[in-house]
């Protein structure tokens, strides 16, 4: 893919080609950093829970769910099951309506 920027060297700007390859090299620190939070998150979960998640599995929302192969190397980490939302950009939003929608079913959650 042709990027389009300012060359910071240089102050002009300038067009670089970037291959998915390098993409990937630059992106595998954070994607790890990711896998360990899940795997943390796992530790951590209660007994009850953890049954859920693996009877059930994990869902992946949010932009994250969106980057390509994503599920199937947190499938491969974790061995359990992995969906990622049909519309994860706006996971968020939905909930929120939702909450909104039944707000006096929700509101011991919300209440501290």
């Amino acid at each position: 893919m042709d990027v389009k920027g300012r060359d910071l060297v240089s102050g002009i700007p300038k067009t670089v080609t970037v291959h998915s390859q390098e993409i990937r090299e630059c992106i595998q620190e954070p994607i790890q950093a990711i896998v360990e939070a899940v795997r943390r998150a796992l530790e951590i979960t209660p007994p009850e829970l953890s049954s859920d998640i693996v009877d059930r599995g994990i869902v992946m929302t949010g932009g994250g769910a969106l980057i390509r192969g994503l599920d199937r190397l947190l499938q491969h980490e974790t061995n359990l099951p992995i969906h990622v939302d049909e519309e994860p950009l706006t996971c968020v939003v939905r909930g929120a309506g939702r909450i909104l929608d039944e707000l006096q079913r929700f509101r011991t959650v919300l209440e501290t």
